[in-house]
């Protein structure tokens, strides 16, 4: 049982840590900005998928609804 708290009380303290992070409204300017973006480089992804779907043959399916076939 000694053990189990001894485990216990740590991950608690690592896992409450994280509970307080947030972006806070000023700090949103920064997070805007082109290099923080997934894909900073905008040709570059554009060609790195026009290659992974030419060889897949297949096309969409990237954005939040539907796939590739059409029919949402």
């Amino acid at each position: 049982m000694k053990v189990f708290i001894c485990l216990l009380v740590p991950l608690m303290l690592a896992l409450g840590g994280c509970s307080s992070m947030g972006v806070k409204p000023w700090e949103r300017d920064l997070l805007a900005k082109p290099e923080m973006q997934p894909v900073p480089n905008y040709f570059e992804n554009f060609y790195d998928e026009h290659i992974y779907f030419s060889k897949e043959a297949s096309r969409g399916g990237q954005g939040v609804g539907g796939g590739g076939c059409g029919c949402n």
